[in-house]
């Protein structure tokens, strides 16, 4: 117990010096903390990575020639999920004063752009990137009009390409929508101690002074031609000396090797009805609203009918052949066992041990690991504790959440070993180290591999030696030694017993008019069809740079896809057996793992006629490696959803009727 004790404590302190990295922060959910500024209290913009859906690769926002605030550079503090998505939160010299318009601000001049800087700064325009501001916890975002139709973006574009000339958005125009603050004591309200640490709640004397809260932060960018040789004398945040017109519709300031550059702002802000809780909603506003919802409820609609047949159908078969199995009497049981095929002639053979158990055991407890930590981060993302407001945490509570369950990992892979071995406890440990290995490890050299290739192409992308690090040690000093605990019970746990007895030598299989695994590779298209609608959506939010927040509708389809999976893979081992099959173990875990087949050649898909604008072999690499890390995920906990269903039917199916 002491033992026990010892590394429940370092657990505890390993888990908070990794998630914690901003001790001064409490737990965060969205529309739970608003932040009070009081008239004239400074706010300052954050800048995050560059983005581009034409590379998928993030750069710092420093790495181009933009004016560098006052201070230095700085990083904001990051949690672990925001490093792995490549988020690189950084401080600007974009400074408002609350409820305080201002224009024609100069902010700084950049020397005479070298060969390097204009050939990185063109390199970027036409590649489409994407300069992402933050203000308050709110991305910028900006709204265009396109026949007819107003169209909302996060960000702005670093600049624009036409006639073979290349103008950068030298001149933001800034709006900032603001609330008047409701609660002058929110902190107090709520009863929270990390609140009160975030809320300003003020003194006495200021409690009068009408507050406001950050709800809406727009941005327009513009290309102004400025006078270089006016910005010499200047400093920062002085007024520039001409007046400036902000329109968007025109671009006047080309670059040229050689130039110098000169950066402006302005900012107006703006009361709004909008309240705290709902400041999200113009960025969870997904297009094609409606098309989502109702394609969503047909598919649901259409595969539950068709699940609800199969498993009716199936019922009745399999109810149907035991009671006349059992309405027998024991000679016309006996006479019936040697005039009938089917299922109950494998009886001496059903149970005998797969090839390459030891895998297929390992594959199982990893499998029930990713399930679990899906279905757990699911649900709590749907409740609101993972909402786009607390950036990164949806990451950080997946890898949460995956360590944890490396008990029940560990757990059903020994028992299952044990079950396959008739209660032999041999080699146990070496299963439990198996299972705690065996997909972090392919995910490893996925990703470093993957990594290898962000490095060289200096994104922001890849992961810091440091977070390398960390992550390493949380996987051997957390989720292993979790493995290993959930594989000690599961070596106690009492092994499954068989209901009948399997004969020493192996009955042949006869020869089948098709081959078997036609029909498991087959099997996937019912679990891909009730996710494939969801699933661009989900692709959309990953690759195009939007936002995915229903997460209801993906729990409710996650859901459905656990009984459906079940359901083809019973139907399809019933199948196996019925013709004499008795090596449905395998089959089971491919005949609902099979989908992930399906999900990579829609990932093919997607990357050839959504992503065309995908550009260069390193690009495409790295979504063809993050779609195989899925796909290898999707497949193990599919897999074993199928699996265990078909292992609990031929168990139940076994028991029911004795035979000899």
């Amino acid at each position: 117990m002491e033992y026990f004790a010892q590394f429940g404590l370092w657990v505890t302190l390993i888990l908070f010096l990794t998630f914690q990295i901003q001790p001064n922060y409490g737990f965060y959910l969205p529309g739970s903390y608003p932040h009070k500024y009081v008239v004239t209290d400074e706010l300052w913009v954050k800048v995050n990575s560059l983005t581009s859906i034409d590379t998928e690769m993030p750069f710092s926002y420093y790495s181009l020639p933009f004016c560098k605030p006052e201070g230095g550079i700085k990083d904001s503090a990051e949690n672990l999920g925001e490093l792995l998505m490549g988020d690189r939160i950084e401080n600007s010299p974009y400074r408002f004063k609350m409820y305080t318009n201002e224009s024609e601000i100069y902010l700084c001049r950049v020397e005479s752009l070298s060969g390097d800087q204009f050939k990185i700064l063109k390199e970027r325009i036409d590649q489409m990137y994407q300069v992402n501001l933050i203000l308050d916890n709110l991305p910028a975002i900006r709204f265009t009009q396109k026949e007819g139709y107003f169209m909302r973006w996060t960000g702005y574009p670093v600049g624009v390409k036409i006639d073979d000339a290349y103008y950068v958005f030298n001149h933001l125009k800034f709006n900032v929508l603001v609330h008047k603050y409701e609660e002058t004591n929110v902190a107090r309200v709520m009863g929270t101690g990390d609140g009160a640490e975030m809320i300003p709640v003020g003194k006495e004397d200021s409690s009068e002074k009408p507050g406001y809260m950050v709800v809406g932060f727009e941005v327009i960018p513009c290309s102004i031609m400025h006078n270089a040789d006016m910005a010499k004398n200047l400093k920062m945040y002085d007024k520039y000396p001409s007046s400036i017109r902000c329109d968007p519709a025109t671009v006047a300031m080309p670059i040229k090797e050689g130039q110098p550059l000169v950066f402006s702002y302005e900012v107006t802000f703006e009361e709004s009805d909008i309240k705290w809780p709902s400041r999200w909603d113009a960025y969870l506003k997904m297009e094609g609203a409606k098309v989502h919802w109702f394609s969503i409820l047909n598919s649901l609609m259409v595969i539950t009918f068709l699940a609800g047949i199969v498993l009716v159908i199936f019922l009745r078969t399999v109810r149907r052949d035991l009671t006349r199995y059992e309405e027998l009497d024991k000679e016309a049981q006996a006479q019936m066992n040697e005039e009938l095929s089917g299922w109950k002639l494998v009886v001496g053979d059903v149970f005998r041990a797969p090839s390459n158990p030891a895998l297929l055991c390992v594959m199982v407890g990893d499998g029930v690991q990713i399930l679990g930590m899906s279905v757990v981060t699911i649900l709590f993302a749907a409740l609101g504790f993972m909402s786009p407001a607390s950036r990164g945490t949806l990451i950080t509570g997946m890898l949460f959440f995956y360590m944890i369950l490396g008990i029940a990992a560990g757990y059903v892979s020994v028992r299952l070993w044990r079950t396959i071995a008739f209660g032999d406890q041999k080699g146990w440990v070496s299963i439990a180290w198996k299972a705690a290995c065996f997909f972090p490890g392919i995910s490893f050299l996925i990703l470093t591999t993957l990594n290898f290739l962000l490095w060289g192409s200096h994104s922001t992308g890849a992961i810091p030696f440091s977070l390398f690090v960390i992550l390493i040690l949380l996987w051997f000093c957390i989720s292993v030694p979790l493995t290993l605990v959930g594989g000690y019970f599961g070596a106690k746990a009492p092994h499954i017993e068989y209901p009948v007895r399997t004969n020493q030598i192996p009955r042949e299989v006869p020869q089948q008019k098709y081959p078997s695994w036609l029909l498991v590779l087959g099997a996937g298209t019912l679990p891909f069809g009730t996710l494939f609608i969801e699933l661009f959506f989900i692709m959309s939010s990953i690759w195009m740079g939007r936002v995915y927040y229903v997460f209801g509708f993906l729990f409710v389809v996650l859901i459905l896809l656990v009984l459906v999976c079940a359901e083809v893979s019973l139907v399809l081992t019933y199948m196996h057996l019925c013709v004499e099959d008795w090596k449905w173990w395998w089959k089971s875990f491919f005949a609902s793992g099979s989908v992930a087949l399906y999900i990579f050649l829609y990932s093919i898909n997607y990357l050839v006629f959504d992503l065309k604008s995908l550009s260069g072999p390193v690009s495409a690499t790295l979504y063809l490696g993050y779609s195989l890390f899925m796909v290898l995920a999707i497949m193990l906990s599919t897999g074993t959803i199928g699996f265990l269903s078909s292992f609990w039917f031929v168990h139940y199916l076994f028991s029911s009727v004795k035979l000899d």
